[in-house]
């Protein structure tokens, strides 16, 4: 489900390319964070809730925080997860001003009865579904589609089209300036957007699919 707003990690990522993957720990959060703006984000990570340790990269932050965001604001989702005996499946995504969460319910009643009492406070919309019969290992819980990350709108944009048009094909069937036209932008925008689409998807990629 995407949730529109969600606080300090959603708004940040409002109007970029930037993502935030967050595993809670109770006293502590961990953030993949990758984007245009990964240190404007972290500045206001650093006011709110402190940095205790961070790894960088030139497009990427893995970081360890002081504290626990649950700590400096209340989390409202916890508490209809809880009215409806639902899991949350880690970790949160925060992309393009918003939270996407995973779902988990043993009965599909509770998972409807949550999304429609979650639309008496919030804007949702469900993105994916599907019913899970047994946990087996060659059935995973979580499957390839569910671990790949998740592209910004406009990544996802200069992807596909890439793809519709015949970019991948051998021979091409067109050029990074022909689909930036297409799409009314900068030939350079659009090679950025298609450059972390590709760079977010092929590392996952290679560890879920390569023995």
């Amino acid at each position: 489900m995407r949730i529109e707003g969600g606080g300090l990690y959603a708004a940040s990522t409002g109007g970029s390319d930037t993502t935030v993957e967050l595993w809670c720990n109770d006293h502590c959060d961990l953030l993949h964070v990758q984007g245009e703006d990964v240190d404007a984000l972290l500045a206001e990570v650093r006011d709110r809730v402190g940095v205790r340790d961070a790894l960088v990269e030139p497009d990427e932050r893995l970081v360890i925080t002081d504290d626990c965001l649950k700590v400096h604001q209340e989390d409202h989702v916890d508490a209809f997860l809880r009215r409806h005996d639902c899991l949350l499946l880690p970790p949160l995504t925060y992309v393009d001003g918003g939270k996407v969460i995973r779902v988990l319910a043993l009965d599909p009643e509770n998972l409807t009865a949550l999304y429609h009492d979650l639309l008496t406070e919030h804007r949702v919309t469900v993105e994916a579904m599907r019913e899970v019969g047994t946990v087996t290992q060659d059935r995973p819980l979580l499957t390839l589609d569910t671990a790949l990350p998740d592209l910004s709108a406009r990544q996802h944009e200069a992807l596909r089209s890439a793809v519709e048009a015949g970019y991948y094909e051998i021979p091409r069937a067109t050029t990074t300036d022909a689909l930036a036209r297409d799409l009314g932008i900068e030939r350079r925008t659009f090679e950025e957007h298609l450059r972390r689409a590709e760079k977010k998807l092929l590392p996952a990629l290679v560890d879920h699919v390569l023995p």
